[in-house]
């Protein structure tokens, strides 16, 4: 059995990397948040990875993958509205059907199920800055099949 949920992840990033805006500035999107990040901001991170199907011809997994849409205002400036835009632009490419997921053959696996597990909303503030999160949490399976 081969672990795809790096793969998965680096695929999560393609598809958002230069397609969310925000106010006609294309958001960054990490797998790790750089010192000198800029705000607002995306973050893919993988959580966990568990085998679901053991059978004798295939391993199938299901891996949960988050995508952290971040945003970084004045104490008492801004607000939510900007990670909601953002959530909707990353489950509008992420959140698709079938024939749009993930594509992993090249690799040896096939995506085949993408369920948005749900979005939590968090808001950190601090002496400096409010911080508006959105941790969207997406479930996938996948088949090895190489």
């Amino acid at each position: 059995m081969l672990e795809a949920i790096h793969l998965l992840r680096r695929g999560i990033i393609a598809k958002l990397t230069d397609a969310i805006t925000l106010n006609g500035s294309i958001v960054p999107v990490y797998s790790r948040i750089p010192t000198d990040a800029v705000y607002p901001m995306i973050r893919v991170y993988g959580v966990s990875t568990n085998e679901i199907d053991e059978n004798q011809t295939s391993f199938i997994t299901e891996t949960i993958t988050r995508i952290e849409c971040i945003t970084r205002f004045y104490s008492d400036d801004g607000g939510e509205l900007d990670v909601n835009l953002m959530v909707s632009q990353c489950l509008n490419l992420i959140r698709t059907r079938s024939i749009s997921y993930v594509d992993l053959t090249s690799e040896g696996f096939k995506v085949f199920t993408s369920v948005n597990e749900g979005v939590k909303y968090l808001q950190d503030d601090f002496s400096d800055y409010t911080y508006f999160r959105a941790v969207i949490e997406i479930s996938n399976r996948i088949e090895q099949i190489n």
